[in-house]
């Protein structure tokens, strides 16, 4: 079986992994996956394993009952295990954008997304709970990253107005 991704058309600059019938929750990976969305593959990196480190919480917007607030954010989590295996994810991404001959500094997530898998019982005693599993899809893109100039008060392009130009 081929697995057609979400996306049809990838371009030259592009590149994906997937991750299929990973052990995460899908609610879980959901909320990971629009935490990390539409940034660096560097800042995502970054990101991810402070989450698995502990220090920095996902914020969770849509999967957010019962949920206790974290410090600079509303309502989240620390989902390690999730976090490790998205992580695991980019990075075989990024080493596939290496492997066509893209740069790995201006790789952008452009689509990451979580679909739901199959979901088999567990075996022995506990037979009636049935285990979590999703699959991750992952595209990367080779963007150039535009920093923004900051202004500042004494900015030489701005023309300085003096008290007599002034008409009062």
């Amino acid at each position: 079986m081929i697995y057609r991704l979400a996306t049809k058309d990838l371009g030259e600059n592009s590149a994906y992994a997937v991750g299929k019938n990973l052990d995460i929750s899908f609610k879980e990976s959901s909320e990971v996956c629009s935490f990390v969305r539409n940034k660096g593959v560097g800042i995502a990196k970054r990101m991810l394993g402070s989450v698995i480190v502990g220090k920095m919480a996902v914020p969770f917007k849509k999967y957010n009952d019962d949920l206790a607030h974290k410090p600079g954010i509303s309502s989240g989590r620390y989902p390690m295990k999730c976090a490790g295996e998205i992580l695991k994810i980019i990075k075989s991404a990024e080493s596939n954008a290496l492997n066509k001959g893209l740069n790995t500094n201006d790789l952008v997530i452009t689509h990451i997304c979580a679909h739901k898998a199959s979901t088999p019982y567990h075996s022995g005693r506990q037979r009636r709970r049935k285990m979590k599993r999703s699959h991750i899809e992952v595209v990367v893109k080779e963007q150039k990253v535009e920093k923004k100039e900051k202004t500042t008060k004494n900015n030489p392009t701005k023309k300085s107005i003096s008290r007599e130009d002034k008409k009062w």
